[in-house]
């Protein structure tokens, strides 16, 4: 395993969509062209699974050092009535352009921290996009929670507005990678919020665990694995540490290259805590997620529902994914759209009553084929050409970049599909960027992505 994990720990994307961002065409990609086929999307996919949406919240009260996500750190509360606001007209823009009321399946609060909002801005918006919106039957509303700052009234409130599902980010109990990282959380304070939660009647709580991070041990990991089993959460993410210092702003030089755990060390440390999981009564599901046999997300798993988008893994599909706040990405299937990354430049989108869209890529039919087999291979650990409408001709040197992989063990290759091994799992970002046509097409000149291992 350790021969492997040196042979296959390259930079790589973690698929949250294809083609990934930095091989979007933007300069082909038209706003015009971005909201006709999202119209034409929603006309078809609203009656009968319905639209998600994604909310990011950005505003963080301190800066967590492992963190790459856009966020905007200020202890200053008022800004957050305006964000709110900006956020509703952004959604009742979009309302306009569809011809009937959205059926919301899926709401996801990102940050950022949205419990850094009060819980009455959290309730003006959640009934904000609910005077122009319906809640479908089966809908799932789940939401990112700080240990630190995630009160009763928090999640009693996000309860009664319909929430049922909450992560909350945990990372690593040690004091010393928790100075590390400034993200210092005590357990009491995960434990309190985890109670809480169980408490008022949520159906699915999360921990958000990471390894790889600066002087994280095994040790560290063990007590963490121990800790996390006292409680039980329902599902479990453990993330591999992605160490992408170079993105402006994300604030990964807090601390030196020397004191993250590199490849085989760092991998231990994933085999270890896996294995402590899957003691405990978690069973594996997608890539680096463990769920307990009633949760709804291993049901999906089983069921062959686990669906893969800018979310992460969600338990349905939606075609018509929303992106709502700065930065935010929107998916209709066969167009992806993202928002401005800056906050100044979103308000001032959204004061001239423009979408706050900046980019985007219009996928082509290569492009969705190609999308299904990722999302076949990250959701399932399997794909098949065997229906034409999943054939491509570039399917046979996917196949002989393959080989090596399969010799290694990490899949098996059959008439016309593959299947990824037990032993392969740990790989599938890897297997997932042999059917990469842009990427092989056009590799990176410079950095882009965290390292696959």
């Amino acid at each position: 395993m350790l021969s492997l994990i040196q042979k296959y720990n390259v930079p790589g994307p973690r698929y949250t969509s294809y083609p990934t961002v930095p091989f979007w065409e933007e300069d082909a990609f038209t706003e015009q062209q971005w909201i006709q086929n999202l119209k034409e999307t929603f006309k078809i996919s609203n009656h009968t699974e319905g639209i998600s949406l994604y909310i990011h919240l950005p505003f963080c009260e301190s800066l967590c050092t492992f963190c790459g996500c856009n966020k905007r750190i200020t202890k200053r509360h008022e800004v957050e009535s305006p964000y709110i606001k900006a956020v509703i007209k952004e959604w009742r823009m979009y309302c306009d352009l569809f011809s009937r009321k959205p059926n919301i399946k899926e709401i996801h609060l990102g940050g950022g921290t949205p419990t850094f909002f009060s819980t009455e801005n959290l309730t003006l918006l959640m009934n904000g996009i609910f005077e122009t919106a319906n809640k479908a039957d089966d809908y799932i509303f789940s939401f990112e929670g700080h240990p630190n700052n995630t009160t009763k009234e928090h999640l009693q409130t996000l309860y009664n507005l319909g929430f049922r599902r909450v992560s909350f980010g945990v990372q690593d109990y040690s004091p010393t990678v928790q100075q590390a990282i400034h993200r210092v959380q005590p357990f009491q304070n995960v434990a309190k919020v985890t109670l809480w939660a169980k408490e008022i009647g949520y159906t699915s709580i999360g921990h958000d665990l990471i390894y790889g991070l600066p002087f994280q041990n095994l040790k560290d990991v063990v007590d963490t694995i121990l800790k996390t089993k006292s409680l039980m959460p329902d599902r479990i993410s453990f993330y591999s540490y992605a160490h992408v210092p170079w993105l402006k702003g994300n604030g990964q030089r807090g601390f030196k290259d020397e004191d993250i755990p590199q490849s085989d060390a760092k991998r231990q440390l994933y085999e270890i805590g896996k294995k402590m999981l899957l003691e405990i009564g978690y069973l594996e599901i997608g890539m680096d997620h463990f769920a307990l046999p009633t949760d709804e997300m291993y049901q999906a798993f089983e069921n062959k529902n686990l669906h893969r988008n800018f979310m992460g893994y969600t338990a349905s599909k939606t075609e018509v994914m929303i992106g709502l706040g700065v930065s935010s990405i929107s998916d209709s299937w066969n167009s992806f759209a993202q928002n401005e990354k800056s906050l100044e430049d979103y308000y001032t989108k959204i004061e001239a009553n423009k979408l706050p869209v900046f980019r985007g890529h219009h996928l082509s039919q290569e492009d969705l084929i190609i999308r299904k087999h990722i999302l076949n291979l990250m959701c399932h650990f399997e794909t098949s050409w065997k229906e034409e409408a999943l054939f491509f001709p570039d399917i046979y040197g996917v196949l002989e970049n393959l080989e090596e992989m399969e010799q290694d063990g990490l899949l098996i290759i059959e008439d016309d599909s593959i299947k990824v091994t037990d032993l392969g799992k740990a790989f599938v970002r890897n297997i997932c960027m042999a059917f990469d046509l842009r990427l092989r097409r056009k590799a990176p000149q410079t950095e882009l992505f965290s390292m696959t291992i």
